[in-house]
């Protein structure tokens, strides 16, 4: 690789990516081929820390590979893979897990989250997630990672157990930064918009899927709750409009006061439209690069067989050099 900046990020296999997913992660990784040397995985090892049926967890890997090309992932300028492909994402995370304490991970507030949620499988995977994530950075030496401001706690993780092993062993691991796009990291709900949209939300409404016709996206928007004022504003107090205006501000490009002045004399009504129809329009050239390549099996091993390679030709020096540091006998 040239002399560029790396950047690693993931993405758990549970079907469709929501809208959130889109705007705070996924829409980011096309451009970023072109300024950074990525690699990008389907995190399929971190998806059964939750119970998964392996056939919806085999289809939803392959369909969450195929979205991501959709959504503008080139195989062919960054390194694209199904984490469980890549033996070397086990391997270094145990070297890891043992420069990490224990009292760190029960830290974890996502820990206290899922366990709350799954109280009937309280498995160590799911104690032990973050230290496989930081293996999944710290196995190519990122220097950056995507995140959602859900998933800091879990990069300043990574970086601790970084600077941990670089003072026993000697400076090895880079510290990874996060990348946070400035506007839109986190897209509420459209039913309650005071919580992070979400595809396990009871309600329906409240999740744009980005697979979703383009009729389903407007009746989302449509349904979308407000509140009792009428002016298209940002401001506190008005969490829905503000959620709204932020996705229409991402797709659209426009500032907040230009959306105001857009929208003066106009109600909600007129304004929940033409957000609908901007993220329909703006998601239908997805919906069909995403029907072409799940179409073509073939052509989607091809990527990625030839995606894991890489990955575990690149991270593959790297863990050697961390079996090496550690102690362990070389086989020669």
């Amino acid at each position: 690789m040239d002399d560029k900046k790396l950047i690693f990020s993931g993405i758990q296999p549970t079907g469709t990516f929501t809208l959130g997913n889109y705007i705070g992660a996924v829409r980011n990784w096309g451009p970023l081929q072109e300024e950074y040397n990525c690699i990008y995985c389907v995190v399929d090892m971190h998806a059964i820390t939750v119970r998964q049926d392996p056939v919806k967890l085999r289809q939803n890997t392959m369909n969450s590979y195929a979205l991501l090309m959709a959504c503008g992932v080139d195989p062919e300028k960054s390194i694209l893979f199904i984490q469980s492909h890549v033996r070397t994402h086990a391997e270094l995370s145990w070297i890891l897990g043992c420069n990490t304490q224990f009292g760190e991970l029960s830290r974890m507030t996502q820990f206290k989250d899922k366990s709350q949620k799954h109280a009937d499988d309280i498995n160590s995977g799911l104690f032990t997630y973050p230290v496989l994530m930081a293996a999944d950075i710290l196995a190519y030496n990122a220097d950056l990672v995507p995140v959602g401001v859900d998933q800091k706690q879990h990069l300043e993780l990574a970086r601790n157990i970084a600077q941990r092993f670089n003072q026993r062993y000697g400076d090895f691991f880079t510290l990874p930064e996060p990348y946070i796009p400035e506007v839109g990291a986190k897209v509420m709900s459209l039913q309650d918009p005071t919580k992070k949209m979400s595809k396990s939300d009871e309600n329906p409404n409240a999740c744009i899927l980005i697979l979703d016709d383009k009729d389903t996206i407007i009746r989302k928007f449509k349904r979308a709750v407000t509140d009792s004022d009428s002016e298209i504003c940002y401001r506190e107090g008005k969490d829905g409009i503000n959620n709204l205006m932020t996705i229409y501000s991402i797709f659209t490009g426009k500032s907040f006061d230009e959306i105001t002045s857009e929208f003066d004399g106009k109600g909600y009504g007129d304004f929940k439209l033409a957000v609908g129809e901007t993220v329909a329009d703006a998601l239908e050239p997805i919906r069909t690069g995403f029907a072409q390549y799940s179409k073509d099996k073939a052509f989607l091993k091809k990527c990625y067989t030839e995606g894991a390679e890489k990955a575990l030709r690149y991270s593959h020096r790297i863990v050697s050099k961390v079996y090496r540091k550690v102690g362990f006998v070389d086989m020669g």
